[in-house]
C-alpha cells in the first residue's frame, strides 16, 4: 500500500511539492490542505475584459541556475511553453535598470565605460569597488548582515545605496537586518571558495545547471533575464491544479491545520476541524499520514507544531513578517520618461517607497486590446510599512493609493490620474529581519526536521515587486533551507 503524504500549506511551495511526488516512479497518496478559500498563494493575477493583466504577486522568474532550469521544465510539462513571454538579454528591461536617489532617477552602470568613471548617484568609479574585493581578505564568521558583508568587501558606497536599494526590491527588507548567507548564498560561497567574490562568480562553482529542456535550452541561447505567462503568473498554479487532479492528489481549501501530532505507529495526525474525509479521517476528525511537508510561513508552522518539537517552534517564532503594500496603476495618453526594468528607491531617500516596477516595458502583451497604456506597479512598505503607514490590517487603501500617485508624479512626472488601479496589502508577506532577543542561534542554524519522516522547512510567502536579484521576479517560490535573518551587528 503506498504511503499518504499530507502537504499543509496550498501557495506555489505546496503545489509544487505535490507535482513533484505525483511524479515519481513510485508516487504516494498525496493530500493537500490550504486554510484559504484559493489555490496559489502569492501568485494573484488580475485579468481584465480587455486583456489586461495586472499582477499582485510576483510578475515574472529568472530562468538561471538549477532551480530556474527545473521550473522551465516544469513549465514545459504543464503545457504552458507557448504561454511563455521571455524578455531576452538584449531587452530594455534586461539591460536598463535605474535608482532614484537625490530626487533624480540614475541608469545603473551595465557595461565598462560605466565602470571606469563616476556614475551618479556614486562618488567614485565602480572600478575601484572592484578593486578592494580582489585585495581584500576572505571573511572567516559563519554568516553577517548583507550590509557588513558588502561594505567590507566594496565599501559603504556600494553598500549604502546599491545593496540597500537592492534588498529593499528583493526582501522589502533592511540590508542591516538581512544574512547574506541566506539572502545571497551565491556571493558568499564565492568568497568562501576564491577569497575574492568576482573571482569566484567569474571562475563559478561547478554546480549543476539542472534540468534541460527546449525552454530551458533556449533562455540560455537568448540571454533570458525573466520571463512571465500570457494569462500571467496565476496561470502557473491554475496549471499545476490541472495536472495533480486527474493524478488523484486531493486538494482541499478551507482546510486549516490546527496542530500536528505524531503517533505511536510514527504516523502523523493532522487535525483539521470541521473537516470530513471519509476515506482518510479517523472518527475524531483527525486526518492521519504517514510523512506531511510543510509548505506554511514560519510563524504558521511553529503554531502547529507537536510539543516534543518545542525548540523548533520557537527558532521559528524568531522569524519576524513584514508587510508589503503593492498598488497596480495603469495610465492612457503618457509616456515615461525612461525604459527599463522599473527603478528603486534606497531607504535614504524615502523609507517608504520601495520602488516602481515600469509593467509596460517588460511585457506590454499584458497592457490589454484597448488604447495605448503605462502599466505600473508602486511597492510600499516593508521592514517600514508600520512608520509609514501605521497597522497593515487597518491602513486606508485610499491612502496607498494616493502615495502611489504621487510617488509616480514626482519620481516620473505623470500627472494624469491613472484610468486603473488596484491597492493590495499583503500583510506578515516576508521573512525580513531576526530578533536577537531569546533566539541566539536562529540566524544560524537550518530549521531542524521535526523527523526524518517529516520536512518541515517554512516555505517562503514572497508577495510582489521587483526582482534585481533572486530567481523570481520578485521572489523565487521554492522552500528554502535557511530564513533570510542575520544576527544584528
Amino acid at each position: 500500500m503506498a504511503p499518504t503524504v499530507a502537504v499543509v500549506g496550498g501557495g506555489i511551495s505546496g503545489l509544487a511539492a505535490c507535482y513533484h511526488l505525483a511524479r515519481s516512479p513510485r508516487p504516494p497518496k498525496v493530500l493537500l490542505l490550504e486554510a484559504s478559500a484559493r489555490l496559489g498563494g502569492w501568485l494573484q493575477s488580475t485579468r481584465t475584459a480587455d486583456g489586461a493583466v495586472f499582477e499582485h504577486g510576483p510578475r515574472g522568474i529568472r530562468p538561471g541556475g538549477a532551480v530556474g532550469a527545473d521550473t522551465l521544465r516544469m513549465v514545459s510539462e504543464l503545457g504552458l511553453e507557448g504561454d511563455v513571454l521571455p524578455v531576452p538579454g538584449d531587452h530594455p528591461a534586461s539591460k536598463n535598470r535605474f535608482l532614484y536617489a537625490g530626487r533624480a532617477l540614475h541608469k545603473l552602470p551595465s557595461g565598462l565605460g560605466g565602470l571606469l568613471r563616476p556614475v551618479p548617484p556614486f562618488s567614485r568609479a565602480l572600478l575601484w569597488s572592484g578593486v578592494r574585493d580582489l585585495l581584500a581578505p576572505a571573511g572567516t564568521e559563519p554568516d553577517e548582515t548583507v550590509h557588513a558583508f558588502v561594505h567590507r568587501r566594496f565599501g559603504q558606497e556600494v553598500a549604502d545605496i546599491a545593496v540597500d536599494s537592492l534588498c529593499r526590491g528583493v526582501f522589502a527588507g533592511d540590508c542591516r537586518a538581512l544574512s547574506v548567507r541566506s539572502c545571497f548564498p551565491t556571493l558568499f560561497e564565492a568568497e568562501r571558495h576564491r577569497r575574492s567574490v568576482l573571482l569566484g562568480l567569474a571562475l563559478g562553482s561547478g554546480k549543476e545547471r539542472g534540468a534541460e529542456s527546449q525552454l530551458s535550452r533556449r533562455a540560455r541561447a537568448e540571454r533570458w533575464s525573466q520571463w512571465s505567462l500570457r494569462g500571467g503568473m496565476e496561470s502557473l498554479a491554475e496549471a499545476l491544479v490541472a495536472f495533480l487532479r486527474p493524478r488523484g492528489v486531493e486538494l482541499h481549501c478551507h482546510a486549516p491545520l490546527r496542530r500536528l501530532r505524531r503517533c505511536p505507529d510514527g504516523r502523523w495526525q493532522c487535525p483539521p476541524p470541521l473537516l470530513s474525509f471519509p476515506q482518510l479521517t479517523l472518527a475524531d476528525g483527525t486526518v492521519m499520514a504517514d510523512h506531511v511537508v510543510s509548505a506554511l510561513p514560519a510563524a504558521a508552522l511553529a503554531e502547529v507544531l507537536p510539543a516534543e518539537a518545542e525548540p523548533l517552534a520557537q527558532e521559528l517564532r524568531c522569524i519576524p513578517a513584514v508587510s508589503v503594500a503593492v498598488v497596480n496603476l495603469q495610465y492612457e495618453g503618457v509616456a515615461l520618461p525612461v525604459t527599463g526594468f522599473g527603478h528603486l528607491v534606497p531607504s535614504s531617500e524615502d523609507a517608504s517607497l520601495l520602488g516602481i516596477v515600469y509593467d509596460s516595458v517588460a511585457f506590454p502583451q499584458h497592457d490589454g486590446t484597448g488604447a495605448a497604456s503605462v502599466r505600473l506597479t508602486v511597492m510600499m512598505g516593508g521592514t517600514w510599512f508600520g512608520q509609514s503607514f501605521g497597522d497593515p490590517a487597518a491602513v486606508a487603501p485610499a491612502l496607498l493609493l494616493q502615495r502611489a500617485q504621487a510617488a509616480v508624479r514626482e519620481q516620473l512626472g505623470l500627472e494624469p490620474a491613472p484610468t486603473r488601479s488596484i491597492v493590495k496589502v499583503h500583510q506578515s508577506a516576508l521573512a525580513a529581519s531576526w530578533q536577537s532577543s531569546g533566539c541566539p542561534s536562529a540566524s544560524l542554524v537550518p530549521p531542524t526536521p521535526v523527523s526524518p519522516s517529516t520536512t518541515a522547512s517554512p516555505a517562503p510567502r514572497r508577495p510582489s515587486g521587483s526582482s534585481w536579484g533572486s530567481h523570481a521576479e520578485p521572489w523565487l517560490p521554492h522552500v528554502p533551507t535557511r530564513h533570510p535573518a542575520a544576527p544584528r551587528q
